[in-house]
């Protein structure tokens, strides 16, 4: 990986039915499925709904033998129907059923926190080192078979492990924590590449962005240094849905693929899977737009690492930098004052507007020839105008810089204020590559001014305006840099850029303003009404600020990918469902049309409630 200039990582090529996947090949795009495989002419039509709209591949749950023998006729009505789209068979408990799916479908998914280990029940379990070199053989004794059906069949795999359903023996030994997501795909790795099976894709998935970005690049490293080089899937799971779930995928997934790593990836928002492919065809689209740009000349400063990637020393200056939380910055150059109480910024850009005309109640930043000395106005000055920032009696001076202008006489200059703030912007194809280069020369000077970060867009459209700031301002904010945001886009209201900057942030973990949902996109194991119920939820809970609720389908992911949620609702069969408080199952089997009643009565008895 080139931390500065874009280029992709370069991977073994993973055979797929006729669609293969890493190497040259274009990255993937795909969704999956969410009705019953038994349903042989409800998934062909859904399939087809979703190839129609993009999709590189479709991937079906299959809970057990009988189900994954379906997916051989809904394979051939796909065919039939003149449909050449690989066929991708998800599997979670059941090895049996892995092995009937690999003689049915181009490739299948295993997880190996539940392919050979016991369900997880978050129990707490030692193990010698003889007891787990055993269990390791276990885990081989029972997935070379499968390896063997899949090279007659010409069956690709998946090693999907997700951060909710590690086994309690990886838990055991490395806790819930990227090292044991790592650990256990490794496992499953050193099996392929001893056996001499090729066609393998990985995915090391999460809720949690931070998690998700550490882990894979934990990954990545890990099998750099044993000589592996397998493709990447990317997804964020449990992303929820509208706004949030394009902004939270964009900060997770864009973040890797600014890094080059990713061959394929998946939105998964709890929307009707077809609604998924367009949005991530935007966000590839994007990112590999970067291809052949202009160089970026940074140098990594020591001792950073990516991986651990720690959030950056500043020192305070008011309210920004130090320990504080990021800020937001509303840019009103053009004259709008309108603002939502909900997401309310932390400074307002009025540029040369007079701040007489304005009311107290906003911390104002000026454009310097236009400041006036008030309590609540801070001037604004530009790269040519460093030289005076000096004369400027403000406790806060901000000074807006791009890569070109970071000269050592500049450094000089923000070392020696200890009033001014950066607000760095780029307009490089590579904004992430040449940003990250300017504040790793801020750290190799040992220079610790507050830095905001700071984009400008010209889209028309919403979602595309939230997929691009999300991943340009997530890959600098889960890289550990940024005392703040402040976005641009004139054909987009500014209320509208100002909740999705306080909605970057909470994707990327660096500052919560609001309820977060962990809900997932629901599959053919999904038996009850999950969009409908996501949206009665949030009707019910979304003022609850700072809280975590999880919004599951199935057992499959819940309890474990929303171990840290505050509460969880969870599907327990048909139109059935259990809460959770933490990891713990607080109530079961509630009938559905009592389940959010149910919900609010546990928050509120457990003194959440406000």
């Amino acid at each position: 990986m080139d931390y500065f200039n874009y280029t992709r990582r370069h991977t073994s090529e993973v055979h797929i039915g006729a669609t293969p996947l890493g190497g040259s090949n274009p990255i993937r795009v795909q969704s999956m499925a969410n009705i019953s495989t038994m349903d042989t002419q409800a998934c062909i039509d859904q399939a087809v709904r979703i190839i129609e709209a993009g999709a590189d591949y479709v991937r079906f749950t299959a809970q057990g033998v009988r189900e994954a023998a379906n997916l051989g006729p809904i394979r051939a009505g796909l065919r039939e129907a003149g449909y050449t789209a690989p066929l991708v068979a998800d599997i979670h408990f059941n090895p049996k059923a892995a092995d009937e799916a690999a003689t049915q479908v181009e490739k299948v998914r295993i997880n190996p926190g539940n392919y050979v280990d016991s369900v997880k029940t978050f129990a707490q379990l030692e193990y010698t080192d003889e007891e787990y070199a055993a269990e390791l053989g276990k885990i081989r004794q029972r997935f070379v078979p499968f390896l063997e059906i899949c090279k007659k069949h010409r069956t690709a795999i998946r090693i999907g492990v997700n951060h909710g359903s590690l086994s309690d023996r990886i838990m055991s030994r490395y806790g819930d924590t990227p090292e044991g997501m790592v650990a256990s795909c490794m496992e499953f790795l050193r099996i392929c590449k001893d056996e001499n099976f090729p066609d393998v894709v990985i995915s090391i998935k999460a809720s949690n962005t931070v998690v998700m970005v550490r882990t894979v690049r934990l990954l990545v490293a890990t099998m750099e240094a044993e000589g592996m080089a397998y493709p990447l899937h990317l997804g964020v799971t449990e992303a929820g849905d509208g706004e949030d779930g394009r902004i939270k995928s964009a900060v997770g997934i864009g973040a890797l693929l600014a890094d080059g790593i990713g061959d394929t990836i998946r939105v998964s928002l709890s929307e009707e899977p077809e609604a998924e492919v367009p949005v991530a065809r935007k966000l590839v689209e994007y990112i590999v737009s970067r291809e052949g740009h202009a160089p970026v000349a940074g140098r990594l400063s020591a001792p950073y690492d990516p991986v651990a990637a720690y959030r950056r020393t500043s020192r305070a200056v008011a309210n920004i930098g130090g320990t504080n939380v990021p800020v937001v910055i509303s840019d009103r150059s053009q004259g709008n004052f309108e603002f939502d109480y909900a997401a309310l910024p932390d400074y307002v850009y009025i540029g040369n507007e007079d701040p007489d005309n304005l009311p107290d109640t906003f911390r104002l930043l000026v454009d310097a020839p236009a400041w006036k000395e008030r309590s609540n106005a801070f001037p604004l000055f530009i790269a040519s105008e460093a030289g005076v920032m000096k004369n400027y009696s403000s406790p806060l001076k901000f000074i807006r810089l791009s890569y070109p202008h970071l000269t050592n006489e500049m450094i000089n200059i923000l070392k020696a204020d200890p009033a001014a703030v950066v607000i760095l912007s780029t307009h490089h194809r590579n904004g992430v590559g040449e940003q990250r280069a300017f504040i790793h020369k801020l750290l190799s000077a040992g220079c610790h001014v507050p830095v905001i970060v700071h984009r400008e867009y010209r889209e028309k459209d919403p979602e595309t305006l939230q997929l691009k700031a999300g991943a340009d301002f997530g890959a600098v904010l889960l890289d550990g840099f940024g005392d703040g945001v402040m976005l641009r886009n004139e054909d987009v209201s500014p209320g509208l850029c100002d909740h999705y900057m306080f909605g970057i942030l909470q994707a990327a973990r660096v500052r919560i303003s609001k309820t977060e949902y962990i809900s997932c996109p629901g599959c053919g194991r999904t038996l009850y009404d999950l969009q409908t119920t996501i949206a009665r939820v949030k009707d019910a809970t979304s003022h609850l600020k700072g809280l975590k609720i999880g919004i599951m389908g199935c057992i499959v992911n819940g309890p474990g990918e929303m171990a840290d949620a505050d509460y969880g609702y969870v599907g327990a069969g048909r139109n059935r469902i259990s809460l959770y408080k933490g990891k713990e199952c607080v109530a079961k089997n509630i009938p559905e049309e009592e389940a959010v009643g149910r919900l609010v009565q546990l928050i509120k008895d457990n003194g959440d409630w406000q």
